[in-house]
């Protein structure tokens, strides 16, 4: 690994981190304001509508300009949305129009980590050769998860009593915060120009691409022709598909703890976030399994997907504090186990057939717009007044039986072309349609 590829690492981290934290912060200032227990999910719709809307110009984007700049520019638009979500009360807006404000203020954030993704696994494709996909990847969602787990509990930290506590009584903060979730906010905001100024660092790869258009209708026209490029590769549809699984439960699951938590097992926000931290440790482990496992073998761990889904519904009969961390650390090390090779395929078709910028947004497009679809039955169940430990079981079911559907979608793929298998590891660049 060559010394620009950790610099992206450490950036990502930092980005990463901000953007967790912002989610908790983000949650504490809804209760602050006494929203229904169906609005926090809201939070993730927005950043996943951001996804999706942007998904036909970022790839466009980050395959124009230096991805290193596009990463800076992108962490400096995630300050202006925490600037705009700490600005909520300085508008005159009653409770219900501060928690819009707070929702779109989000929103703006995830617009600009929608054109921060394509840059940042796109610049590890353009600096690591195919052979070392698995193991870049191992370490970008390792060290993607550790950030997860450090937002969670930073972001857990800053809105807990004692630490906010002792925040405001410093007179400096005090003058700019009054509440734990703007203080949470304002510290945040400082790791998202860590991240930006840390972008300044990565080098150019001088890796360049086919002109790209430039006006929007003739973009989401191509961006259309990218996405039946990768549905059409018989490996690409696979490890698309199962990525666009995982993220969707992925995002379903974190609201799903924090809830549980609250529900079942009585814990403040700041204490669920760490139940959020448990489960990611547990990716890390599974992600650093996962880089034992060749490229050309990616397509064996899918059965581990469907357990997963199996072992989630385990959660309603849990009670006790060790044994619920137990669990969540096993759901967390499947998880990283079988995403980190099927991401590694993806982006290696993805770079050979199309782009590194272009394969990404796709990706992000699929990936988001299950989000899209996932927290909003969940919003909807919670809406409905559906206990949480019913939602749980569905969740679970549903993602094992689509799990199973995959395989044997893979194992039908495979009974009519057994050579596909031959494709994996391919050299070679793609060319923007």
């Amino acid at each position: 690994m060559n010394r620009g590829f950790y610099i992206v690492i450490i950036a990502q981290t930092f980005s990463s981190l901000a953007d967790n934290a912002l989610f908790i912060a983000a949650i504490a200032l809804i209760h602050q304001l006494e929203g229904p227990v169906w609005v926090p999910p809201l939070i993730k719709w927005g950043v996943a509508a951001s996804y999706v809307l942007l998904a036909p110009f970022v790839g466009a984007i980050a395959d124009t300009y230096a991805k290193g700049k596009v990463m800076f520019t992108t962490n400096a638009f995630k300050v202006i949305g925490c600037i705009l979500m700490f600005s909520y009360g300085l508008f005159g807006f009653v409770a219900s129009g501060q928690i819009v404000l707070i929702c779109v203020a989000y929103a703006i954030v995830g617009m600009g980590a929608a054109a921060y993704s394509p840059a940042k696994y796109g610049i590890i494709t353009e600096m690591l050769p195919p052979e070392q996909l698995v193991i870049g990847n191992s370490w970008i969602e390792g060290m993607t998860v550790v950030s997860i787990i450090m937002g969670s509990v930073v972001g857990g930290l800053l809105v807990s009593p004692a630490v906010s506590d002792w925040l405001l009584s410093h007179a400096l903060i005090k003058q700019m915060a009054n509440t734990p979730a703007e203080v949470a906010i304002l510290m945040i905001s400082v790791l998202y120009v860590a991240a930006a100024l840390t972008n300044l660092f990565i080098p150019n790869t001088n890796a360049r691409y086919p002109k790209q258009h430039q006006h929007p209708l003739r973009l989401i026209k191509a961006f259309g022709g990218y996405i039946k490029v990768l549905w059409a590769d018989q490996l690409g549809q696979i490890s698309l598909a199962v990525t666009t699984l995982f993220w969707g439960a992925g995002a379903t699951l974190q609201l799903i703890v924090i809830e549980w938590g609250r529900s079942q097992l009585g814990y403040r926000l700041d204490q669920a976030s760490v139940l959020m931290g448990i489960a990611a440790l547990g990716t890390v482990l599974g992600s650093i399994a996962a880089a034992r496992v060749p490229l050309k073998q990616s397509l064996r761990v899918l059965p581990v997907g469907a357990l997963m889904g199996l072992v989630v519904l385990v959660m309603p009969l849990i009670y006790n504090e060790w044994a619920v961390y137990g669990l969540l650390l096993v759901i967390g090390i499947l998880s990283g186990f079988f995403v980190v090779p099927m991401n590694a395929l993806l982006q290696h078709r993805g770079h050979l057939l199309l782009s590194a910028g272009h394969s990404i947004a796709v990706q992000n497009f699929n990936e988001q717009l299950n989000i899209l679809l996932m927290v909003s039955l969940y919003s909807l169940m919670l809406w409905l007044g559906i206990a949480i430990n019913i939602i749980i079981v569905m969740f679970g079911l549903s993602v094992a039986i689509l799990m199973y559907l995959l395989i044997r979608w893979n194992q039908a793929n495979l009974r009519k072309d057994p050579s596909i298998l031959l494709r994996i590891g391919e050299h070679g660049q793609g060319q923007a349609l």
